[in-house]
């Protein structure tokens, strides 16, 4: 028989499972990786945990993996994840790199070819730490012009950006994300750098994704991973032995099958917190299930400059951003829904979280 669960009992299981009651270890969520963007995986730390937020004083490390977007991850995972996510073929490789068929047509070099050669390159000329820039130019010197692009920002011709970043975790090269330029660092010591696409390999992201923003089914893995559903099939029928079947909303989704009990008895999603944008939570890709006010979901997933999402007894129900002067920060808050005086309270108590962890004093709230 298949279990069937509310939207309620979703999100309650989400926020459960990612730890923002703060009652457990946050190990699951950064085995999937925090997505690095400014302060983005201090707040999701701290929205999570009374300690430390700072990513690099728990030990995790950055790199370009899903989608191409920095994430901290375990170091001790990381090998594991880049074999995870080595593409399966041409057709996989091409997803991953937004590539077209005609571009593949223009290009004249296999997808999976191409990640190589720019790999190949990357770990000629990273050999000690290095600015982005100067890693793309030297990169740039070592590819065919098939593989390099006119910008207009840099008012030059380099390597294909998407390229370039999914060429980087392959052979161990990281991110160094805390002085003011970015830096790209060598791999570590006796890194092995996948050679083959492996589905058996690849079904931790599936179990990863579903652990953390479950019940959910193949295409959200695949959109969260940077690929195609028919291109991820693979890796899918690989997790599915140990998957469960449920019923959300009256379609079919996926829970590793040892989280289902949790699932169907989560706890009362009683927490108000600050989510800050690219949060774990709004990384799930069914997000008319996740916010349903079309509105607020527009605002919430723009191109650039995302506001942060208010966090109400499981539900989003509006939006926030940071207003920093000097060394004092203003959170200015646009709730869709009235709050509950009790809900105003608790605010300012996550309002100095949020600024405890930018390193700068509350200043208070406004639009509530």
């Amino acid at each position: 028989m298949v279990e069937t669960l509310t939207r309620e009992q979703v999100l309650a299981h989400r926020v459960a499972a990612q730890g923002l009651h703060r009652d457990r270890p946050l190990g699951p969520l950064f085995s999937l990786g925090l997505q690095d963007a400014g302060p983005t995986a201090r707040l999701a730390i701290a929205a999570r945990s009374d300690g430390d937020p700072d990513p690099v004083a728990l030990g995790l490390v950055d790199g370009w993996t899903h989608r191409g977007a920095p994430h901290h991850h375990p170091p001790a995972e990381r090998p594991a994840i880049a074999a995870a996510a080595r593409p399966f073929d041409d057709a996989d490789a091409a997803a991953r790199l937004n590539w077209s068929g005609p571009e593949q047509r223009r290009v004249g070099i296999p997808a999976r070819e191409a990640i190589d050669r720019a790999a190949d390159a990357l770990a000629e000329v990273v050999t000690e730490p290095m600015t982005k820039g100067a890693a793309s130019g030297a990169v740039t010197e070592l590819l065919p012009d098939a593989l390099l692009r006119d910008c207009r920002g840099c008012a030059t011709v380099h390597v294909n950006e998407q390229l370039f970043r999914l060429s980087a975790f392959p052979v161990g090269v990281g991110l160094d994300p805390t002085g003011r330029t970015l830096l790209l660092i060598p791999p570590p010591p006796g890194w092995e750098r996948p050679v083959e696409g492996d589905p058996a390999r690849a079904a931790r992201l599936v179990l990863d994704y579903l652990r953390v923003l479950g019940p959910a089914g193949p295409r959200e893995v695949a959109d969260f991973v940077g690929t195609s559903t028919a291109a991820f099939a693979p890796a899918w029928e690989a997790a599915l032995p140990e998957l469960v079947e449920v019923a959300v909303e009256g379609r079919p989704a996926w829970l590793p099958a040892d989280d289902l009990d949790a699932a169907l008895a989560a706890p009362d999603p009683d927490v108000v917190r600050f989510l800050p944008p690219l949060d774990p939570m709004l990384q799930a890709r069914d997000r008319p299930l996740l916010v349903p006010d079309e509105a607020l979901r527009k605002d919430l997933y723009k191109i650039i400059g995302n506001p942060g999402a208010l966090l109400v007894d499981g539900e989003i129900v509006g939006t926030w951003r940071p207003r920093a002067s000097g060394k004092k920060l203003t959170l200015e808050v646009a709730p869709v829904v009235p709050l509950a005086p009790d809900v105003r309270a608790r605010l300012d108590d996550e309002a100095e979280r949020v600024a405890a962890a930018r390193g700068l004093r509350p200043a208070g709230l406004t639009g509530v």
